[in-house]
């Protein structure tokens, strides 16, 4: 009961933590209009539990590679409940993220190489060193 009741009753500074973000994080996404701005209760905004687990959805769509746009967008399509738009958007974020996957997995497989032939003992400059001259 106290800890849900603490939960209800954030300072910016407590929200900050328990989302793994600085103070002046919470501050930009109030000003993208990511994060509702609370009014003041003896001097002091107050957040709860819903201002956490929306800027904990924020995190979580950032690290799926989501921009800020993109996620002000699906904030605001969960509360049309547009889910059409929604899968719309997912499917284009796993198309990108397979396009940068084959991207990183091509440049992993041609320093695997430099580094194989720069392993291999031959005279010369050093494969990898070389590569980044061209």
């Amino acid at each position: 009961m106290v800890q849900s009741q603490a939960l209800q009753s954030l300072t910016i500074g407590k929200l900050a933590a328990a989302g793994g973000v600085g103070v002046e994080t919470i501050r930009f996404y109030q000003r993208r209009g990511l994060l509702e701005t609370p009014t003041r209760h003896d001097a002091i905004r107050r957040y709860g539990l819903d201002d956490l687990r929306r800027l904990r959805f924020i995190r979580q769509a950032q690290s799926a590679g989501f921009t800020l746009e993109e996620i002000k967008e699906l904030l605001d399509l969960d509360a049309s409940d547009d889910r059409a738009r929604v899968r719309e958007l997912a499917k284009s974020r796993v198309k990108a993220l397979d396009s940068k996957i084959s991207e990183l997995e091509r440049a992993r497989n041609a320093l695997r190489k430099l580094a194989r032939e720069c392993g291999s003992g031959a005279a010369g400059p050093c494969p990898i060193l070389a590569s980044f001259e061209n």
